[in-house]
């Protein structure tokens, strides 16, 4: 009995199977950091006891995608223009929770409503992001061979919830102290989404003829946080010289 235990754990305690759990823990903190963001940002606004509503569901909204992304994430990274469709609704999000909120008129809309578009928000953002995200998991998984590759998937899945929760509320935290997180926050939506643009299949082979090719990903990036920026503070002024012409 014991010996075949001990066979059962030699089986699990290989350097590939370690390693690819080793993987899927880095790829979890890194990239699920960016999923918590998009949770803290869109349920900012929310009071305490519904933030925690909209961080719970959120997440499940996210670990939901990530389990049935990982059937046909693969598929789907080669359709042409899926990423960048992926890449514009990111933007937009990115804008859309930069820019001001005006609350005027809106004082009949129930707090539930409030929850929902939150929610709305995170689970549209998290599609996008997340299919980096499985890809990722997913090879991390093959690489220690098709017997432990479910088992890692799900060990990964699992793993990024608590990450996911944690991040989220800490991110909050730090939005609270300081705001310039916010702005930070949207504009690392704009630079997924630039990433996103550039290695679509519809313009990668375009891309890598490119002089400056390998840097290609990185500038896209910088552009879209830009993007993001800018229109961010648009929105914002010409929000304010509406109001101060309602004023006047």
């Amino acid at each position: 009995m014991e010996h075949g235990a001990a066979i059962g754990m030699e089986h699990y305690l290989t350097v590939e199977f370690l390693t690819a759990i080793g993987q899927i823990v880095l790829i979890d903190i890194l990239l699920g950091g960016d999923n918590a963001v998009v949770i803290a940002l869109a349920t900012r606004k929310l009071p305490p006891h519904q933030r925690k509503l909209g961080i719970l569901w959120g997440t499940a909204g996210a670990i939901g995608l990530r389990v049935v992304l990982i059937f046909f994430a693969l598929t789907l990274l080669k359709l042409p223009f899926l990423k960048i469709v992926g890449a514009l609704l990111l933007l937009w999000i990115g804008v859309k929770l930069l820019a001001p909120q005006d609350d005027e008129g809106h004082g009949d809309v129930q707090a539930a409503d409030k929850l929902w578009a939150a929610v709305k928000t995170v689970i549209v953002a998290d599609f996008v992001m997340s299919l980096d995200n499985v890809i990722a998991i997913a090879g991390a998984a093959q690489n220690a061979g098709e017997q432990h590759s479910m088992l890692l998937v799900v060990f990964g899945l699992l793993l990024s919830v608590p990450i996911i929760v944690w991040g989220s509320q800490l991110v909050i935290q730090l939005m609270q102290r300081f705001p310039v997180v916010i702005t930070l926050g949207a504009m690392l939506l704009g630079w997924i989404a630039g990433g996103l643009l550039v290695t679509d299949p519809a313009v990668e082979r375009w891309v890598q003829s490119l002089p400056f090719a390998e840097f290609a990903e990185k500038i896209a990036g910088v552009f879209g946080a830009l993007f993001v920026w800018l229109m961010a503070r648009w929105t914002y002024r010409h929000a304010k010289a509406a109001v101060a012409a309602r004023q006047s």
